[in-house]
């Protein structure tokens, strides 16, 4: 890769480990107990609502995107 390449790269993974640290803290603050403990099918669950939230947010700012293109 070019060093380019890998400065991008690395500024991705810097910011993708303070943005998980942060919600991770978050999320045990808001809910407590033990991810790691959690019911696998509540587990299942709760990732399946996240992505479900995950395209609704996603199609708005799509959709935010190309009306202010138009």
């Amino acid at each position: 890769m070019t060093p380019q390449q890998e400065a991008h790269l690395s500024g991705i993974q810097h910011r993708f480990a303070a943005l998980a640290d942060a919600k991770y803290r978050r999320g045990q603050a808001e809910h407590s107990g033990d991810l790691f403990r959690v019911d696998k099918l509540e587990l299942c669950d709760r990732a399946i609502d996240e992505a479900i939230d995950q395209v609704v947010y996603l199609l708005t700012l799509r959709d935010q995107i190309v009306a202010e293109q138009v």
